[in-house]
């Protein structure tokens, strides 16, 4: 990893230090734009041309009820979900809004209620492994929400067949609906319809370049779907000091740095912390990984930042952004009251970004590549939406109207002061 000092470093230093590797979104929209078009004119025939191009692979069905299929989990596994599932559930359920009701002003009541997207669509990238942290991250706050389509995407196996652990799960937040198919391909076919594919309102799920890109083009499009984010390679800033041990720093580095090549992972350093003994444990943990090649390239894109003080580490993690924030300090959570920009922040040494990937309770799916500044990972909020009521008395109507009436005036809107004049001339007779 390349080595900076925080103290030396000009100001447009440091915000060169924050932009992550540059994705060529034109060059990828040309590459997507023609799988969107074939989808649209082919539908189901579309999105099988590309799983068997892409996947060499022709599912069929190209959509099953998991309700259908009978799977074979061993207890294990069967625990570590019900595990993971209960907490992920236990932890959404509380995000469930309250009720709001104001009485702005004396016969004026203004309300918010909440209704579930209808229709949502859950990508989970398959690549080289299933994910079914996942869909569960993304399935619970569906299911609690009370979103009455859950069409599930994922890539099929070698086989055509979707993993027993990924049926479990979609039979758990009751999708009816699992896509067997990955990539721009599968984003096209929920966000349009097909014959087989519910066509759905949202689509939320992390994905490569070409999933990101065909939901950013879809988000702009007739196909009218909201996305969950914008999204980058995955990416962890870790702030240490000098009673966090390297042995763990090394180990949240590389848990990381093993996502993906383009994966960047900081570490941002107090100048006690021993740098010299985590570089050592970064070598010997990596030549341990299966994985080591990937690691390795994420690393070596990668840096660490030594600062004064840990105030200046923390004003360095508000300008990057990070996607996953670990702090590894004397009494972390003191700082978390100064952290303004991240995506989910992991405190103490006993509190892996592992955790958080898979049952801790929080949910994995977060803004990278800087979004944090202005996204949220996903939630409840992810998929309801907020509806304004309000019921005005005849009192309420004389108090607020002359207002109504005196701003209609201003923006020349005649209609509009009519419709409280007419009322109020009403009630005065």
């Amino acid at each position: 990893m390349k080595q900076y000092t925080y103290s030396k470093l000009t100001e447009e230093q440091l915000r060169k230090l924050c932009q992550r590797p540059k994705m060529d979104f034109n060059a990828i929209f040309e590459q997507v734009e023609p799988i969107i078009k074939r989808v649209t004119e082919d539908g189901d025939a579309g999105v099988n041309y590309f799983t068997a191009k892409f996947d060499d692979v022709t599912p069929d069905p190209l959509v099953i009820n998991p309700d259908n299929q009978q799977i074979n989990l061993n207890d294990g596994v069967k625990k570590a979900i019900d595990t993971a599932f209960n907490n992920i559930y236990e932890f959404h359920k509380a995000q469930l809004p309250s009720k709001l009701e104001v009485e702005t002003m004396p016969g004026v009541q203004c309300k918010r209620i909440s209704r579930p997207i209808e229709r949502v669509g859950l990508y989970v990238p398959g690549g080289t492994a299933i994910l079914p942290s996942t869909l569960m991250m993304l399935g619970i706050p569906a299911m609690l929400a009370g979103c009455s389509t859950i069409v599930v995407a994922t890539p099929p196996q070698e086989d055509g067949s979707i993993a027993d652990e990924m049926i479990y799960i979609a039979q758990k937040i009751g999708a009816v609906n699992l896509l067997k198919a990955g990539g721009a391909q599968a984003v096209a076919g929920m966000a349009l319809g097909t014959e087989s594919v519910p066509k759905v309102d949202k689509i939320l799920g992390p994905g490569n370049q070409y999933v990101t890109a065909a939901k950013m083009m879809l988000q702009n499009s007739e196909a009218q779907i909201a996305i969950d984010m914008p999204a980058g390679p995955s990416e962890v800033l870790v702030i240490a000091d000098k009673t966090a041990k390297p042995a763990f720093v090394a180990a949240d580095l590389l848990s990381q740095a093993e996502h993906g090549e383009d994966s960047q992972v900081v570490l941002v350093a107090t100048e006690s912390f021993d740098l010299a003994a985590c570089q050592q444990e970064l070598e010997k943990q990596l030549d341990q990984l299966p994985r080591k090649y990937v690691a390795k390239q994420a690393i070596t894109q990668s840096f660490s930042l030594v600062t004064r003080t840990l105030e200046d580490a923390v004003a360095f993690s508000n300008k990057y952004a990070p996607e996953h924030l670990i702090i590894q300090c004397n009494q972390p959570e003191v700082l978390v009251e100064d952290i303004t920009n991240a995506g989910s922040i992991f405190l103490g040494p006993w509190t892996p970004e592992s955790a958080g990937d898979y049952a801790s309770g929080t949910n994995h799916t977060l803004p990278t590549y800087g979004y944090a500044r202005m996204y949220s990972g996903v939630s409840i909020d992810s998929f309801i939406k907020q509806i304004t009521v309000q019921q005005i008395s005849r009192e309420g109507l004389q108090n607020v109207g002359p207002a109504v009436e005196k701003l209609a005036e201003l923006e020349k809107l005649q209609g509009h002061r009519n419709a409280v004049s007419i009322r109020l001339a009403d009630i005065n007779k």
